[in-house]
């Protein structure tokens, strides 16, 4: 968060002092929306696919799992009434500590995809960030931002990034 002020501080203070120190200096500005980026650059769709195959395995057996621990609840509700009540209270255990143990697989699925999402969205990010570096050195550009409330599309480079990312 920062970092975001620093640079909107950077990029007015710049803009500021290069319109009234120099007209003739004009400063060069680009912006990139980084949300497209991790949305739509190759590298992006690819990291989602391989992130879906390497946890689809894991979703499907947890959600089997899920499917059969709700068809055991319901017909332990439809015989609760019909059972002892010794073999009530052990059922309801058993279905508890199945619950629990569903619930714990579920929160480390979510946990591991989350890690390895970041994983790979970091790696896209340091890719994206030098050819960002490559074409503000190649193409003389004063600031690039990352974010911005507001962009003129004239000085929108997303679509460049995007093109030599692939």
């Amino acid at each position: 968060m920062q970092k975001k002020w620093l640079a909107v501080a950077l990029a007015s203070a710049l803009v500021c002092s290069a319109s009234t120190a120099v007209l003739a200096d004009e400063v060069k500005i680009g912006v990139v929306n980084t949300e497209v980026i991790l949305r739509d650059s190759p590298a992006a769709q690819a990291a989602s696919k391989k992130l879906e195959s390497e946890f689809s395995k894991r979703d499907k057996e947890i959600n089997a799992a899920g499917q059969r621990l709700k068809s055991d609840f319901e017909r332990f509700e439809k015989n609760a009434p019909t059972m002892t009540d010794q073999e009530r209270l052990r059922k309801q255990r058993d279905l508890q500590d199945r619950d629990r143990d569903f619930q714990r697989r579920q929160r480390e699925l979510r946990e591991d995809f989350n890690q390895r999402r970041n994983e790979e969205l970091q790696k896209l990010l340091r890719q994206a960030n030098t050819v960002i570096k490559n074409i503000a050195q190649r193409e003389k550009y004063d600031l690039i931002l990352q974010e911005a409330i507001y962009v003129n599309p004239k000085i929108d480079i997303t679509d460049q990034v995007l093109k030599e990312l692939k």
